[in-house]
């Protein structure tokens, strides 16, 4: 004979295994469905190529939660120059257009980040650069805060992450293209 006890042992049991089960179904899901997110967006980028008549190839990336798109090339990379635009303008641009292509076609908003030629590693690198001379500037007491200068939401946070792990504090201010960081001992 079961008693009580055993018997919601074992019903506890079973509900720890069954959403042990669904988060694991989850978390395939939505690695699927960022899968998705990057097949149609590379379907999407490699038609504009097409019609451009630039060559690249296209890589698919899965990680922290969102889907990394980046167009490379084997040879020359100044071929493809044009689709970064001054300032990365062309870029911010492409990846704003993909991520509707994404929407139009699965129904899902996409957080996709398109790199075109390592342009966007090449300004996370001086990001971070950046990011540390205004770290080192309130750290040696020369200055309370630093003010930087307008970037897109995706520098803000790299900066933003650079800030949090010097144990600094940081916060976006302004609004629209005027948005910038301000880093700050303490908040």
């Amino acid at each position: 004979m079961t008693t009580t006890e055993e018997l919601q042992n074992s019903v506890e049991d079973h509900d720890v295994s069954g959403d042990a089960s669904l988060e694991t179904t989850e978390a395939q899901d939505s690695v699927s469905a960022m899968e998705e997110e990057g097949d149609r967006a590379a379907d999407y980028i490699e038609e504009l190529l097409d019609i451009a008549d630039l060559d690249g190839d296209i890589d698919i990336e899965v990680r922290n939660g969102r889907t990394y798109l980046s167009v490379v090339t084997d040879g020359d990379d100044e071929q493809l120059q044009g689709l970064i635009g001054t300032k990365g303008k062309v870029l911010e641009a492409l990846q704003e257009l993909t991520r509707l292509a994404v929407l139009s076609s699965t129904g899902q908003r996409s957080r996709l980040v398109l790199d075109i030629a390592g342009h966007r590693q090449q300004r996370e690198a001086e990001l971070r650069v950046l990011a540390k001379e205004a770290i080192s500037e309130i750290s040696d007491g020369d200055k309370d805060e630093v003010h930087l200068k307008s970037m897109s939401p995706y520098e803000r946070k790299i900066v933003h992450d650079v800030v949090a792990e010097a144990g600094l504090f940081s916060e976006s201010q302004g609004q629209g293209s005027r948005r910038h960081v301000v880093i700050s001992a303490d908040n």
